[in-house]
């Protein structure tokens, strides 16, 4: 069966780890921005880490998981230390999965871990393979 030995692997690898990286690091970047820019790191600490999660020292939690977005997504953006933005994007994804999403079922509409599900897997999948060939990791690489 030829259409079981398909190329695209091959072929579209490096692009491939292009998009995912660059759309991972826009949603992170994304998320972070909107909570430094427009929703406020104190907001965020007082709602989410004071009240809704009842965490110590919820301004901590706020600037950490804020400034974390923003960064590991602008680093994952142009491909510069993907592997560690990459870990970033795990471990907060991670978090939010278990301390906010889990116990509201499957689905986006109820606050559900579908998508930070996805964003959890996009984060491993980037962190073990790799910014690939279109990246400022690559660039470094071949000097």
């Amino acid at each position: 069966m030829n259409f079981l030995n398909c190329k695209c692997s091959e072929t579209w690898n490096d692009c491939a780890k292009l998009i995912l990286r660059v759309v991972l690091g826009i949603v992170l970047f994304m998320h972070g921005y909107q909570k430094i820019f427009q929703i406020g790191v104190s907001n965020v600490a007082d709602g989410l880490f004071g009240q809704m999660l009842s965490w110590p020292m919820p301004s901590l939690w706020a600037y950490l998981v804020s400034y974390g977005e923003l960064i590991s997504g602008a680093l994952l953006i142009v491909g510069l230390l993907t592997h560690w933005a990459g870990k970033a994007g795990v471990i907060i994804a991670a978090v939010a999965l278990f301390s906010v999403h889990i116990k509201n079922g499957f689905f986006l509409q109820t606050g559900g871990y579908e998508y930070i599900l996805l964003i959890l897997a996009s984060s491993i999948a980037v962190m073990v393979q790799g910014a690939g060939k279109y990246s400022v990791d690559q660039m470094l690489k071949d000097k």
